[in-house]
Parts: C-alpha cells; structure tokens; sequence
C-alpha cells in the first residue's frame, strides 16, 4: 500500500541546503543567511527568539515542501530584512540578482494588506493576492510563510492568533487547495481550527489517535481478498490510503448533525491501475467488479466519472461499500493519468472562468502556476519554468479599499466615480468627488491597484449625461442610464401635463395627438416623450406653440426648423388663373370679410395671390408663387379663392417685406445699409438682425414696411449698390 514521503520538518536548515543545491548555490545561500542574522540581530519574536528564526523556517518549507530553487530560498531569507527596512529590495537584487528584487517587492505588497476575511471578501482578496504575484513563485513563497507562523502560533497573543487563523482558513488555505498543494491545505485548516475550536479539535483528534490502529487493522483485513484478486489477474496497481483531516471531519459533522461515530467516510481508499489510455474504462469497472464480489455497493453513492467526466475534467470511479459488520468506506479507483490529472490541481472545487482581454483570471493563473510546478525541471535554481516573466495575473482588474478595509475589485481603468456605484447606487448618484490615498481626487480620477477611496457626497448631486464618458464598468453605465431614464420620465410627466393644458385653454380644433405628431416632426424630434422632457425644461416656448399649430390649421405646410423649405410649386400661379369677375378683390374697404396675409410668404401689393379659406381665421391670402401653393390647390381645391389687388386701395405701411443680406465683415457697412434704407429711400425698418458668419462675413436678415413690391425691389437694387456688399434679396417668408 502506497504512503506519502513524511516531510522532517525538524531537519537542519544546513542539512536541506546541501542536499538541494550545488555548491555555487550552497555560497549564495549562506551569504543571504548571514546577512539576515547580521540584519535582524536584536529583534524577536513573542516568544522571546530570534526573529530570523522564522526567515529560516520559510525558507526551509520553501526548499523541502514547496520544491522551489535558490532565488526562491534567498528571497525567503531576506523578506523580513527587507520588510523591516534593513535594505530595500533593489540592494538585495544587486547582490542576489534583479529576480530576488521582483520577487521582494512582491511580497511587501502582500505583506502591506490588511486582510478582511469577512462574508464575500475572501475572492477579492485572494484575487487581490494572486494580482501582485506576477512572478508565481511569489504567492507560493507567502504560503510557505503563513504555514512557519501558523506553526508557530502558540506564541502569539490571542487575537492574534484567532485573527491568522481565520485569513489562513479563508484565505490561504483556499489558494493552497487550487495550487493542488493539499498537505498544506489541510495543515492550514487544520491548525486553524486548533485556535479557533480548540475543544472541538482536540475532541476529534483524541478520537483519531484512539481509533487509529484499529483503522490499520480494519484496512489490512479489508484489502487483503481485493489484492489477492488484483494480483490473480495480472492487474499492475498501487493502493493509497487517506484519513480526513481533523477539519474535513468537524466540517462534516456540523454540516450533517452526526457524532464522530458516524461518520463512515473518516478515511477513504484509492485504487489506481497502471494501464494504457484505451484500456482504462475497462479496467476500471473490472476493479469494481472485484470490490463488489467482496462487499455489498451501496448503489445511491455510486459516482460514474468516468463515462461522463465532471466539467471541470476529473474522472474517476467513486463507489462507497458496506463489510459484513456494518462498517462503511468509500473507494475511488482510477487510472494512473486520472490520478496525475486529479493531482495536479485541474480537478479542485472551483471552475474558473473564461480569459479576459487576453490575460489570465486569478482562477487560470492559478492553475498554470500548478501545472508550472508539475513540470519544473531545475529545482536547483528554480528558472527553467518559474522565472520573473510569468503571465501577468488577472490584467484587467485592480482591486480597491474602502476606508474600513473592505476590498472592491473592478475593471482596469476604472474611476471614482465606478469605486462610489460599486459600492451602492444611492453613493454613485450623489458622487461629487473624493479622496484617494488622503489627496483631494475628482469623480473622474483613474484608480490603481491597491489604492483606499474615500467617496464625497452632495444631497443636490445627481447624474448627467456626460457621466456615461466617465465610468469604465457596466453596473456604473446602466445605474447611470436607469437614473436619467427615469428623470426623463418625471420631467415628461410635467411636461405632457403642461402642453395639455394648454392645448385644453386654446380651444383648438385639433386633436392633442395630432398637434404632438405635428410639433415632434417641426423639432425634429423622434418620440414624444422627449417633446413633453423639452418644455418641461423649458427648452421649447409653449406660448409659441399657438401660433404654430394655428399656421397648421390656416392650410400651411409647417417646414422642420433648420430645414430647408419646400421648393416654389410648379405651375402654383394656376390657382390666381381665374377670370377678374370671379377674383376676391383685396382692398382695406372691404368690411365684411376676414382676411389676412400668410406668413409663410408674405404677399405685398404688386404679388400675384390667390386666397385659401381657412377653418376658423377666414381668408388667408398667399402669393402664386408660395412654396403651400400646389399643395393647397391639390389638396383643398374647393377652399382655394382668386383673388387681386385693387390698385390704390391699400394704406402706406401695410406690408412687410424681408431682406436678407451678405456683407464683408468690414467697419460701418451696416450703418450704409441702414443709411439707404431708411433715409435715402424713406423705408421705415421695423427689426434687424445681423451676426458674423463662418468665412469672414456678415449675413443676416433686415424688416422693412412697403406699400408694393416695386419698393422691395429699389431698396435691394440699392442695397447691392453699396461697396461690401455680396448679395441681397428679398426672402419669401
């Protein structure tokens, strides 16, 4: 029956040094030990000894459990040297080599956090560890340190020890059982039970110790007809026994309510065949067959890994038999590269994710580090497969302390502003700013590794719009879009319930959907509720609208705003086409007919115009040429009316005409426009509006009242005759 190498943890620190390396390593080592004895000379640990005592302990469990090489060795010795600020990391590293630097540094921002191994922070901390080990020999040299301390934890004052043995069952504990490294996980957990259920482990390791020959008794007895059958068959095999640990069995026990005395599964037996892969499913069920021609199945515990192998890739054959005195054990049989894949850590309780951007998660990372650790060749130095370059662990994410100590882990590149709707929506909405290591930060700050953020609040704080090009993570994006949605929506309530009023105190013959389906196509605007947010805002005149939708109902085709009118209808003057006895004769003596003049044209005598009989404006008279004419005419035939003017009927200053012109941006230029305008020709201008344009211009727009068009046209004439100016032109509405 196969055992595992007993490990002499009391051996010489010499002794293991000699029989490791050669002599040029031996050299290098000694030295590094000397200058830790010289270094930490004077310090001590609680229990009164020499505190290079637990440099020497790490480093020995570094080279004789771990398997790790030189670089490995001196960088355990060293690490208290340089923690306590005897030599910086890069002194050792010129004595040493720059991977003894890498490595020192390393561990000095493990050993610099505080870790909190409360509910749901174990995962970030452990990630958090695995980030600043981007050498893999760094996070295996820290397991090898926290074992030396939690064995020798009876130094220590209580609260420390309750405070250790909570981060090792955790933390390190877990990492130890991902690198496949079980012995240690389970002394980790098992020391850590010692001091945090002292009566519970002392109960149920007495009970081992009690029960241990009789296990021995119980496995040859049991063993003795399988081998017997194994070896008649020709069968080449190993058998490995395997007792819980005192904490598997507590764990057990308090998850089931059992007694020790029932727990069947205290130790477990393991068949491992030696045969080729083709064969393997074969010979596996054939050991089967013989343990059950022995001992009854008991056939609700059978686990057939095999056939269908669990998806993180373990494969075995689990069966649990009962003797013929009642006694139940589970029995694994397997193949050797089951076994060697089972080992190695792939087949460990957690599944990790898939890669990110390119690099590996904790979860990957830590499963090639074990593979790493399978194949290494040169344990003499360490560098064949563990060298300085490893992949970087988890690139994509940093991790961050609350104040408090809690740790959050986010994407790379992440800001404040994530750290803050990390931590609660409400925190993230009224963010105003922070600080980050003690110094003033704003919300848009990058955040590092490692750094402790403090969050700043505001009650009148809320999100905008530009905060989306603020935040880097996906929770912080959509509480963002959710808060504005929102917001939009209470603003669109006011809004809607505004217009309504309006459009109910207007008295209007339209409908209110038809006058939003209007108003959201004159805005360019694609959904309602973004009309109803814009006059809640007050981005949009409400008391304009009135007039709008009253052009709308006068028959006028009401353009988007910016854009560009609707071209002169072809043929448009058809509707003024009516003999003299049949037009509506328009003069100011005319009292018992309602008319008025279109603004989307804006007819002066001297136009040819036609009327369009409104709904409830009466007469609007509109020019031949008006941009609404074909479509009133092909629309509304029957309210389309000839009309003309009487010549001599109308009263000075009855129109008003637009001018809009372009100018060179020179001085006094408007003054000689105005100038003509006004005093030259005697035009009474009613408004003006001129501003810079984009290519060293002037342009704009200038009302002018008219009796005719024969003015319109002298004053563009004189206009255009002025020295800078471009062009000039009455404009049509």
């Amino acid at each position: 029956m196969h055992t595992e190498k007993t490990i002499h943890k009391d051996r010489p620190f010499r002794e293991l040094v000699e029989e490791y390396f050669h002599e040029e390593s031996v050299a290098m080592i000694d030295e590094a030990l000397g200058i830790a004895e010289e270094k930490l000379k004077g310090l001590m640990r609680y229990d009164g000894s020499p505190l290079v005592g637990h440099s020497i302990g790490v480093a020995s469990i570094v080279i004789s459990e771990i398997g790790l090489g030189r670089n490995s060795t001196i960088s355990a010795l060293m690490h208290d040297v340089v923690q306590h600020g005897m030599m910086t990391a890069e002194e050792v590293g010129e004595r040493f080599g720059p991977e003894c630097t890498l490595i020192l540094k390393a561990l000095c921002n493990i050993a610099d956090v505080r870790v909190k191994v409360s509910k749901g922070q174990t995962d970030n901390f452990r990630d958090l560890i695995v980030s600043y080990s981007t050498d893999p020999r760094v996070i295996l040299i820290k397991l090898a340190d926290r074992l030396e301390v939690m064995r020798s934890l009876a130094m220590f004052p209580p609260k420390k020890r309750s405070q250790k043995s909570l981060e090792s069952l955790n933390l390190y504990a877990q990492i130890a059982h991902k690198l496949g490294l079980y012995s240690i996980k389970s002394e980790l957990e098992d020391l850590s039970l010692r001091w945090l259920e002292e009566h519970d482990y002392q109960e149920i390791s007495r009970k081992l110790e009690e029960t241990a020959a009789e296990r021995e008794e119980f496995i040859v007895r049991l063993l003795r007809p399988i081998e017997e059958r194994l070896n008649e068959a020709g069968m080449k095999y190993h058998i490995k026994s395997r007792t819980k640990s005192v904490y598997s069995i507590w764990s057990k026990m308090r998850r089931t309510g059992l007694p020790f005395e029932e727990i069947y599964d205290i130790f477990a037996l393991r068949i491992v065949v030696d045969v080729p892969r083709e064969s393997e499913k074969t010979a596996c069920w054939n050991v089967y067959s013989i343990v059950t021609d022995f001992y009854t199945p008991n056939p609700d515990r059978l686990r057939d890994w095999i056939s269908i192998p669990k998806s993180n890739g373990y494969e075995s054959l689990h069966t649990t038999v009962v003797t013929k005195d009642g006694k139940w054990i589970e029995i694994q049989i397997r193949s050797e590269r089951m076994d060697a894949v089972a080992e190695r850590g792939i087949a460990a309780h957690w599944r990790y994710k898939g890669v990110h951007q390119g690099g590996m998660g904790a979860e990957q990372w830590l499963v090639k580090l074990r593979e790493i650790m399978e194949h290494q060749e040169d344990a003499a130095d360490g560098s064949a497969h563990i060298g300085g370059s490893a992949e970087a662990a988890v690139i994509d994410e940093i991790f961050v302390f609350t104040p408090t100590g809690d740790l959050k882990k986010l994407r790379e590149g992440s800001t404040l502003l994530d750290f803050a709707f990390e931590i609660h929506s409400d925190l993230g909405c009224t963010c105003t700013g922070g600080r980050i290591n003690q110094r003033n930060a704003s919300i848009r700050d990058v955040l590092r590794n490692g750094d402790i953020v403090e969050i700043h609040t505001s009650k009148l704080q809320k999100p905008k719009p530009d905060w989306l090009k603020v935040v880097k993570t996906s929770k912080a994006r959509n509480r963002i879009r959710v808060f504005l949605r929102d917001e939009q929506a209470k603003q669109a309530g006011i809004g809607r319930e505004e217009l309504e009023r309006r459009l109910r105190n207007w008295k209007l013959p339209i409908t209110s959907e038809a006058a939003v389906t209007l108003l959201c196509r004159y805005f360019k605007i694609k959904k309602p509720l973004e009309l109803y947010s814009r006059v809640a805002a007050e981005q949009i005149d409400v008391a304009s609208l009135k007039e709008l939708l009253n052009r709308h109902l006068d028959g006028e085709e009401i353009a988007p705003v910016g854009g560009a009118r609707p071209r002169s209808a072809v043929g448009g003057a058809s509707a003024c086409q009516a003999r003299e006895n049949d037009s509506l004769v328009i003069d100011d003596s005319i009292r018992d007919l309602e008319y008025k003049l279109a603004k989307c044209c804006n007819p002066i005598r001297g136009d040819e115009v036609f009327g369009f009989v409104t709904v409830n404006s009466g007469i609007t008279i509109h020019r031949c040429n008006c941009p609404n004419a074909a479509r009133l005419r092909e629309q509304y035939p029957y309210r389309v009316q000839a009309a003309r003017w009487r010549e001599g009927a109308v009263r000075e200053g009855a129109f008003q005409a637009t001018i809009r012109i372009v100018t060179d941006n020179i001085a006094g230029i408007i003054n000689k426009v105005t100038e003509v305008i006004a005093q030259q020709m005697s035009v009474n201008i009613r408004s003006m509006s001129i501003a810079p344009g984009g290519r060293g211009e002037l342009s704009g727009t200038i009302n002018i009242e008219v009796t005719n068009t024969r003015i319109v046209d002298a004053v563009v004439y004189n206009i255009l005759k002025i020295k800078g100016v471009q062009r000039a032109h009455r404009v049509n509405n």
